[in-house]
């Protein structure tokens, strides 16, 4: 179903995929167009607990390409340093892939925008993110990602330097 990752040495483990998805906080949606064009898009998010939350207006593009084709890519850059005397990059991302559910049930989409206001203002009350949250509801949508795949991959240089560590 998903290919093996050809340079295993460089393969993350679930741990260090889970600290990126974690630690950062946006990536690229792709999503396959209903007239065969790919389509990419550049969100924030929150992970939690093996799904990947994204926040949205009710109505554009990328829903109507969910609404016909749920399965998507999802794509976190945590490193890319050009080293130029070198030709390369020190890079680590991950990609995730999963099916894509918009929720539509109240109280899923409310647990889901806390999660993620909660992520984006963690220092603000509880009270001015609910405030914020009810501000935005009516046009809000909530999107989540379950994550049946993932992988992440690091260049051949940052795994010799972990292991002279």
């Amino acid at each position: 179903m998903f290919r093996e990752m050809r340079r295993k040495r460089q393969a993350l483990s679930s741990t260090e995929i889970i600290r990126i998805l974690q630690r950062r906080t946006s990536g690229v949606l792709a999503l396959s167009g209903s007239d065969g064009w790919p389509y990419a898009v550049p969100l924030s998010f929150v992970y939690d607990e093996g799904k990947i939350y994204f926040h949205c207006a009710g109505s554009g593009h990328k829903l109507d390409i969910i609404r016909q084709n749920s399965r998507a890519s999802f794509c976190v850059i945590d490193q890319d340093q050009i080293v130029p005397e070198e030709y390369t990059t020190l890079f680590r991302s991950v990609i995730l892939f999963g099916q894509i559910r918009i929720l539509e049930d109240p109280q899923e989409k409310r647990a889901a925008i806390e999660i993620l206001a909660a992520r984006y203002a963690p220092k603000d009350t509880g009270q001015n993110r609910t405030r914020a949250i009810d501000r935005e509801w009516e046009p809000l949508c909530m999107l989540e990602m379950q994550i049946a795949h993932m992988s992440g991959k690091e260049a051949i240089e940052l795994v010799k330097a972990k292991s002279f560590r």
